[in-house]
């Protein structure tokens, strides 16, 4: 008797059951209508899996001629068939993320960009008055980095809200990790104010005298 390691028989998602190991002909008899008929060999070498499929084939049919071998794969497609649908359902959940993205940077450069247009005037005087163009991009950026805090701050609370479904999409990941939620924030703020980036350089090219006659 001895112990092994955890083995994953359905699928990688699912959770590890007790096993017992039996030799083939110790299988208890109340069991046979389970497993009678079929069996499972498998082989490990270094050399390629796929070109010792039709040399396997052969060691079967010199034990018994009668036996017939079928679904043979390699171990790497039998873990990609058990990732298939995980793994769209990541890829599709990704694309979305990346699409709603570019969505917010897009509005929120629209944003911004309205906000300059409509503070012309405004901006005119701070730089008539002596503001320097440091000044006037940090405060155009400092409404795109409030605006991406807002966002970050109420997406945040979402997730959290939403963790116990995203859990059951992910393999062996914390849905809480909080270096994942970490990056995730940095990456939604760096592009916001790339977004506001523009709208800022365009809001210290405004010349405070043309500024002041804007309407």
């Amino acid at each position: 008797m001895g112990i092994v390691r955890d083995v994953k028989h359905a699928s990688l998602d699912a959770k590890d059951k007790p096993e017992t190991y039996y030799h083939y002909l110790q299988v208890p008899t109340s069991w046979m209508s389970f497993i009678e008929g079929t069996m499972t060999a498998v082989l490990r070498t270094d050399a390629d899996p796929a070109s010792l499929a039709a040399a396997a084939r052969g060691e079967v049919q010199k034990m018994d001629s009668s036996l017939a071998v079928f679904n043979v794969h390699t171990m790497e497609w039998l873990v990609d068939s058990s990732l298939a649908q995980p793994r769209f359902r990541t890829t599709l959940l990704g694309a979305f993320a990346g699409l709603a993205l570019i969505l917010a940077a897009i509005g929120l450069y629209g944003v911004t960009a309205y906000s300059v247009a409509r503070r012309t005037n405004e901006l005119g005087v701070r730089m008539a008055l002596g503001a320097q163009k440091r000044d006037v991009l940090k405060l155009v950026m400092g409404q795109g980095a409030m605006l991406a805090a807002s966002g970050i701050g109420i997406g945040l609370a979402l997730a959290f809200g939403v963790l116990r479904v995203i859990s059951n999409l992910l393999f062996d990941v914390n849905a809480a990790d909080p270096l994942t939620f970490a990056v995730t924030a940095l990456l939604i703020l760096v592009v916001a104010l790339a977004a506001s980036l523009i709208p800022a350089l365009r809001a210290i090219r405004v010349d405070p005298v043309v500024a002041l006659r804007y309407e």
